[in-house]
């Protein structure tokens, strides 16, 4: 019986734990002394009944979070950052307890077999993912989502890419590369750029 008990816990607490999908992930690189980057993360949450969703704030990196906005009314979400063993208590039953997340109260329960759509704006400083070797700016990060796309700062010309990705002029001038991560692995992902001026020489 006691067996039985506790495989019904377990069967209980994986059920509850936190699902997601079709996420994907903008990372526009700032000016490239800052170390900064602006993240465009959307995603759907899918866990029914959810009144929360929780987003991992990686390790290793200063985060700023600007806003964060349900997609199917446009309305700005509440928000605040707590600790994983809150993360934990609150549904997302494998976080870690010595992470931080953002945890965001959704507009509305998630129905079953519904979704709530999210787009977190947030904003990075890691000089370990974002960094100049002389003349050129690296960006160098693993990652884990499946859709990413990479903008480069204004003026500044592709010359390296360890992955395949496809490479978009933005309206405004600037550079995007953009990839789907088939394995099932994080991707190594990284990318150079120069000056188009140094380019031209």
């Amino acid at each position: 019986m006691k067996n039985t008990l506790l495989l019904l816990l377990v069967f209980e607490t994986l059920w509850a734990q936190q699902t997601q999908s079709d996420s994907y992930t903008r990372y526009e690189l700032l000016a490239p002394d800052s170390h900064e980057f602006r993240i465009i993360y959307d995603v759907s949450a899918t866990t029914p009944g959810a009144k929360f969703y929780f987003n991992t704030l990686r390790k290793g990196s200063e985060h700023t979070v600007t806003a964060v906005y349900d997609r199917m009314t446009g309305e700005e979400l509440e928000w605040d950052i707590v600790n994983g063993e809150t993360a934990q208590k609150g549904g997302h039953t494998f976080a870690a307890t010595n992470g931080e997340y953002l945890r965001v109260k959704l507009a509305r329960p998630i129905p079953e077999n519904g979704e709530s759509r999210l787009r977190i704006d947030k904003t990075y400083r890691d000089p370990k993912s974002y960094f100049r070797e002389g003349n050129q700016i690296v960006f160098s990060r693993s990652l884990g989502i499946k859709r990413n796309s990479v903008v480069l700062p204004a003026g500044y010309e592709l010359i390296g890419c360890n992955y395949p990705s496809q490479v978009f002029l933005e309206e405004d001038g600037r550079l995007k590369t953009s990839f789907f991560n088939r394995s099932s692995r994080s991707i190594p992902y990284e990318i150079k750029a120069i000056p188009l001026s140094d380019q031209a020489k």
